[in-house]
């Protein structure tokens, strides 16, 4: 079992930035591939951006390319997203994901509570 905890959310100005922290009780955290999902009022859960287990691999979605920053530490268990020119379609609920494939076809994943960011215009 896997508890992931999100912190850093909160209310700022369009062009503002925030960092986002996802704090992992794993003993295994290397082993998880870590994402970062949001979801807007009404609106779907989205895919916000990924890293791979030794944070060598990175992936965005196309509306935060080159604004959103993706890290991570495996030593302290902890998931980052730099957030930079926050705009007010940034605003949103944010998720952290962990994901690891224990057999080829099958997935163990866990969801964090979720963190809330405002932008406001």
């Amino acid at each position: 079992q896997v508890q992931l905890a999100e912190s850093g959310g909160g209310l700022v100005q369009t062009g503002d930035s925030l960092r986002l922290s996802c704090a992992a009780s794993a003993r295994s955290f290397s082993s998880y591939a870590m994402s970062w999902f949001r979801q807007a009022p009404g609106k779907e859960r989205d895919f916000v951006a990924a890293i791979s287990v030794s944070g060598s691999n990175t992936h965005y979605a196309d509306s935060v390319k080159g604004r959103f920053t993706i890290s991570r530490d495996n030593a302290k268990n902890m998931a980052y997203l730099q957030m930079n020119s926050l705009k007010p379609e940034d605003t949103a609920v944010y998720y952290c994901y962990a994901d690891v494939w224990v057999t080829t076809f099958a997935k163990r994943d866990y969801w964090g509570q979720g963190t809330q960011v405002t932008v406001s215009s």
